[in-house]
């Protein structure tokens, strides 16, 4: 499981010029679920992505997670975090999860998050959509829940 965290200020995510999820400050994070992935790759996302100390502390530390500031969460489907460039012009894509398992694990991770307490909005799974945020900091970090970078 792969997936990209964006501390924001706010974002949105639309379709057809409709927006469907909406978010203050918090953290924007685009996922993308693997053929291989399982339970353990699941639980290192919801895990990590609530816990991860992005945020400033009083200090100018980041030293603060999202749980600990409160903030909402918008969650949006990313197949093409799997796109392997490393030989060619086209990104493959083969090792991105089917539908049929993308789909039940993506809800999960939404559903754990939920069960936190974390506010959550997401995408819509599989749709084209267009995304807005503005990133705080910047601060954009990288997940693997297999640990390759």
């Amino acid at each position: 499981m792969r997936g990209v965290v964006q501390r924001v200020r706010s974002a949105s995510v639309s379709i057809d010029n409709k927006t469907i999820g909406e978010i203050g400050k918090g953290i924007l994070f685009l996922l993308g679920v693997e053929e291989d992935d399982e339970e353990k790759d699941l639980e290192y996302m919801a895990d990590k992505v609530p816990n991860l100390r992005i945020f400033e502390d009083e200090n100018g530390k980041m030293n603060k997670s999202l749980t600990d500031e409160n903030g909402e969460l918008l969650v949006v489907s990313q197949f093409t975090l799997l796109g392997d460039a490393r030989k060619g012009r086209r990104p493959s894509f083969i090792r991105a999860a089917a539908t049929d398992k993308a789909v039940p694990m993506y809800e999960s991770f939404i559903d754990r998050m939920k069960e936190k307490g974390i506010t959550v909005r997401c995408g819509e799974f599989g749709a084209s959509m267009q995304v807005e945020l503005i990133n705080d900091g910047p601060v954009t970090i990288m997940l693997d829940s297999k640990k390759l970078f």
